[in-house]
């Protein structure tokens, strides 16, 4: 057996790097940015009115004058007028050019308008340049505003069209099949025998790698049987990136996963973690760079191991940078024996100082996935040390952030 830092490490170094796509900007969100952003112009790129009302010279206001006569109107996206006297103001609305040669602007709801005038309310106090977004006050034109890297957001669509950007190269979507094996496995929606169990781990690891941008995953399910075996994952190796199995990897007579590997070709790189749950995990590296992980069938070892291994080699293959270590303190103390790094499921609170909390759930065996549902990850607690008291501080892996 292998640490789990040695595990991580030994993907990491074996994981191949995904492809870098050109795609439109609609279809980028949640795909990992292959390139930098820079900015097309300044943003804003003009003095942008952030209030409705009147635009006027603040000294004239400094001189005592509340009433001025109403030039003009400019709506957002119109050129900008210019003020031709001290006494005018134009009237303007929220995302237009600040006109030229005023530099402050007062409210709507503070101005009385009468026979093409403007009246100021008296007490109402202003400020030079207030309700003014000054241009290139966010970032200046030839700015990096974004780098490569990030998954991104809806956040940085907005800064991409921003910055002129119809489409965008990011990492390419790697085709993944799911494969569950078991003789007692069947799927939902289909008659069941007593002797039988529902496929579950399928979907569930689907689903966590779709929330993760991963979205060209699908699940199959095979028995356990060689021959069967052999045909079907040697389809599966010619016409996919990542092979992602479920059960038949553990020491068991109809535990055939490891040998069928070999026999097509997977190198192996390590079987076994010395981690709880998901020890018997193994991990090759198939003969056209196809990365195969092979975990655990017991379904909290199987979701366990998907986002402890599985998605940051797959993120990571993306070319996206190294996520922030989180650590959260241990809201209750906590004993394990066995000389085996222990993932626990917890639940995330804040304590009153405002750290992260964590409130381990109990799962009755590596069986028990309903009682996954009520937590929000796990925390890592190292194989050195069997005993962690309360206020423990140990490192958090959240599901559904990486």
């Amino acid at each position: 057996m292998i640490t789990t830092a040695e595990a991580a490490q030994a993907i990491s170094d074996a994981m191949p790097a995904f492809a870098t796509e050109t795609v439109p900007l609609a279809q980028a969100g949640g795909r990992v940015l292959h390139q930098s952003i820079v900015a097309e112009r300044d943003q804003p790129p003009f003095d942008r009115v952030t209030m409705d009302g009147i635009a006027v010279r603040f000294a004239s206001l400094a001189a005592g004058n509340r009433h001025f006569a109403i030039q003009g109107t400019q709506y957002a996206g119109d050129p900008a007028q210019t003020l031709t006297a001290a006494d005018h103001c134009i009237e303007i609305m929220t995302g237009g050019v600040l006109p030229v040669d005023s530099d402050c602007v007062i409210p709507v709801e503070r101005i009385s308008v009468q026979d093409g005038a403007a009246t100021i309310e008296e007490g109402y106090q202003a400020r030079r340049l207030q309700f003014v977004h000054p241009q290139g006050s966010d970032y200046a034109a030839g700015h990096g505003v974004l780098a490569a890297g990030r998954t991104i957001t809806p956040m940085d669509i907005a800064v991409i069209a921003s910055c002129g950007k119809d489409v965008v190269r990011v990492s390419s979507q790697p085709l993944v099949r799911v494969i569950s094996t078991g003789n007692e496995l069947v799927p939902a929606g289909r008659p069941i025998e007593t002797h039988q169990v529902r496929l579950s781990n399928g979907p569930a690891l689907v689903s966590m790698l779709q929330q993760q941008g991963f979205q060209q995953a699908t699940d199959e399910h095979l028995a356990d049987e060689p021959d069967l075996l052999r045909e079907r994952l040697a389809d599966f190796l010619d016409e996919s990136n990542v092979l992602i199995l479920s059960g038949g990897v553990s020491m068991g007579k109809a535990d055939y996963v490891p040998q069928v590997l070999r026999e097509l070709g997977v190198d192996v790189v390590f079987h076994k973690i010395s981690q709880r749950p998901g020890k018997p995990m193994w991990f090759g590296i198939g003969p056209d760079k196809q990365a195969v992980f092979a975990l655990p069938g017991n379904p909290v070892s199987s979701l366990v191991c998907c986002r402890q291994y599985v998605l940051p080699a797959l993120l990571q293959a993306s070319g996206r940078e190294t996520p922030r270590t989180e650590v959260a303190v241990l809201a209750e103390a906590f004993t394990f024996n066995p000389k085996l790094t222990c993932f626990l499921p917890v639940r995330i609170s804040s304590n009153d100082d405002g750290r992260v909390c964590a409130t381990p759930v109990a799962t009755n065996t590596s069986g028990d996935f309903a009682a996954l549902s009520g937590t929000d990850g796990y925390v890592e607690l190292p194989l050195e040390q069997n005993e962690f008291p309360a206020g423990s501080a140990v490192r958090l892996h959240r599901w559904i952030s990486c």
